[in-house]
């Protein structure tokens, strides 16, 4: 036998027994006091990962998005497998999470600051910053515009029988007040603008809120071309440094993200109740299809707009897509966007550095299509008509609330109770869809960062610095 065969067979034979061996730890767990089912826990754990490790380093050189992809439909299958027990591992994808979030203020804040400063003009801020804001808003609209013209053709609401409806309202209309009761402070839309402006920029950065530090750090770069360039040189060459710890920072932690993946998806699916999916297969199937349907509009823009050809995008914002799909955030996922955008589409650091934070704060395509079928689903539930008055006020409204909302899971029912409260839709209509709401989540910020990776690569090609890194 070769040695090359040995060293493929080897890897096989640990892996498949470090797997057969977290499931015998899975099915003997009967007898145990509770110090002895923690030894156990621990032990299918280190076995799971063993196999992980041997599965992504050893067995195959596959690229980085193929391993997440893998890891994907492995978390998928063990979720559907090992159900609730897959529980136990979801700290691995909490950690995860926190390890990306840990550096997106540092990474947004010294980024864009080096990248205003560096423009060193004014009026081409304002240039990128109006076409950016343009584009967001117009296919935030055209998003929501598509999800209700497709629930007013197939009419989601109209087939949920009254018994389904009294089960949900029972499972999740407790979850539904503690929603609705958060919502007070983000219902004024002049109070969301004027809080773009931090009162304390300190504040901001400390407790992540995106849009006050982007406000803060270009207007900290502005600042820095009005004085002499001796002192300005000092503070863009600190920053700049950061920027590039953050970087690599960003290449250690994605390294480890197929593990994350794996976790998250199957704590995910583990725990998700598949008799919910199916009371509800219309208005999620609905959805999900809409959501697609927006996904390739993307890679058409952008070929129609950009010299990037459209299975090139397809295939480089991947990584992107499936860490998105994982956490649920688009402000998670936003340092793999960055670093997506610059080192695979071309896209110049001082573009992505201010289109792709704004994006992840207040570009929500996703979201909105997701706005449209819902809050048509719950009118026709109640026997509710929306009229052509209603329906615009549905895609004003939703286009204005996607401002000033964080990037984060679950961030879509507070923008869905806006959307309700405005045409006076019952909110404890969101009771009826609250059982499906993570698996829709995971597609729609999906889609938002996708949104945001498009949007960065046909500004800077309007610009004519595509490439230009």
């Amino acid at each position: 036998m070769s040695i090359k065969s040995k060293q493929f067979i080897s890897p096989v034979i640990v892996s498949s027994l470090a797997l057969l061996l977290y499931y015998l730890f899975s099915v003997t767990t009967t007898h145990f006091s509770h110090f002895q089912y923690a030894i156990l826990q621990v032990l299918r754990n280190l076995c799971l990962l063993i196999f992980l490790f041997l599965l992504f380093e050893k067995l195959a050189p596959l690229q980085l998005y193929t391993k997440i992809l893998i890891a994907l439909f492995l978390g998928a299958v063990a979720g559907i497998l090992f159900q609730h027990s897959m529980l136990e591992i979801k700290p691995i994808g909490t950690a995860f999470i926190r390890l990306i979030q840990m550096i997106v203020v540092p990474l947004v804040f010294a980024s864009l600051l080096v990248g205003t400063a560096s423009l060193g003009n004014v009026r081409k801020l304002g240039r990128i910053g109006t076409k950016t804001l343009i584009y967001y808003l117009l296919y935030t609209a055209f998003a929501i515009t598509v999800g209700l013209i497709l629930a007013n053709v197939f009419k989601p609401g109209s087939g949920l029988s009254e018994d389904v409806q009294a089960r949900l309202m029972q499972n999740f209309s407790g979850q539904v007040g503690s929603k609705i009761s958060n919502i007070t402070e983000h219902a004024n839309p002049l109070d969301i603008l004027l809080n773009i402006i931090p009162s304390n920029p300190i504040e901001a950065l400390g407790q992540g809120k995106l849009l006050q530090i982007i406000f803060f750090a270009i207007f900290v770069g502005i600042t820095l071309t009005l004085i002499p360039k001796k002192k300005a040189k000092l503070v863009i060459s600190l920053f700049d440094a950061i920027n590039d710890v953050m970087v690599r920072m960003v290449h250690i932690i994605i390294a480890i993200a197929p593990y994350g993946v794996f976790a998250l998806i199957a704590s995910v699916v583990g725990s998700f109740g598949v008799d919910i999916l199916f009371s509800l297969i219309k208005y999620t199937l609905l959805t999900i299809t809409g959501l697609i349907f927006l996904y390739f509009t993307y890679p058409t823009v952008v070929q129609l707009l950009t010299p990037i050809r459209w299975g090139y995008f397809v295939k480089g914002i991947l990584p992107a897509q499936t860490v998105a799909f994982s956490t649920s955030s688009s402000s998670a996922t936003l340092p793999v966007t960055i670093e997506v955008c610059q080192e695979t589409f071309g896209v110049p650091n001082n573009i992505a550095s201010f289109v792709l934070p704004l994006g992840a704060t207040i570009n929500m395509d996703g979201t909105a299509l997701y706005q449209g079928v819902s809050a048509v689903f719950i009118a026709q539930v109640y026997g509710m008509h929306l009229g052509i008055v209603e329906q615009l006020t549905i895609v004003l409204t939703a286009t204005l609330a996607s401002i000033g909302t964080a990037g984060a899971p679950g961030v879509g029912i507070l923008m869905l109770v806006i959307v309700l409260r405005q045409v006076g839709i019952p909110l404890e209509g969101i009771a009826l869809i609250l059982g499906v709401e993570r698996i829709l989540d995971m597609f729609r910020t999906t889609i938002n960062v996708t949104s945001d990776a498009a949007i960065s690569v046909v500004v800077a090609a309007s610009e004519g610095e595509l490439g230009q890194n």
